[in-house]
């Protein structure tokens, strides 16, 4: 009689290790940092006169106001955040796991369905469900 392999439990790549799941949580916090640092300045980087509202020809073309555009801090604390999410998503995206899941064979919508998984696993986002509806 043959003992069972120390291996024998079968591959699961939904179960993403927890350097992983810490990189996506990274990129979530980073990116939630950049969309409310955004809600915060005026819509155009550079100062512009805007224009009016227009209608024609039952055709409504919002107009936008005049923007004094970003400070130097504004733009700077921008840039910070997009360089500092764009190298977390990398470290995400070309994570070893990825290249251990298609060594497994996982490929095609199954990785897709793990990349997914990822987003939701217990610690990759900044608030859990049950947050939310404590929240609603």
């Amino acid at each position: 009689m043959s003992t069972p392999a120390p291996n024998s439990v079968p591959f699961d790549p939904h179960a993403s290790p927890a350097d992983l799941v810490a990189a996506q949580r990274q990129a979530a916090e980073l990116y939630a940092a950049l969309r409310a640092h955004q809600t915060t300045l005026p819509w155009s980087r550079e100062p512009h006169d805007g224009w009016p509202e227009e209608t024609e020809r039952g055709r409504e073309n919002s107009g936008q106001p005049a923007s004094p555009g970003w400070t130097a801090a504004e733009a700077d604390e921008f840039d910070r955040l997009l360089a500092e999410l764009r190298t977390a998503t990398a470290q995400v995206l070309c994570h070893p796991w990825w290249e251990r899941c298609a060594a497994e064979g996982i490929k095609g919508e199954a990785m897709v369905t793990a990349r997914q998984a990822l987003k939701y696993a217990e610690g990759a986002a900044p608030l859990g469900q049950g947050d939310v509806e404590t929240a609603a």
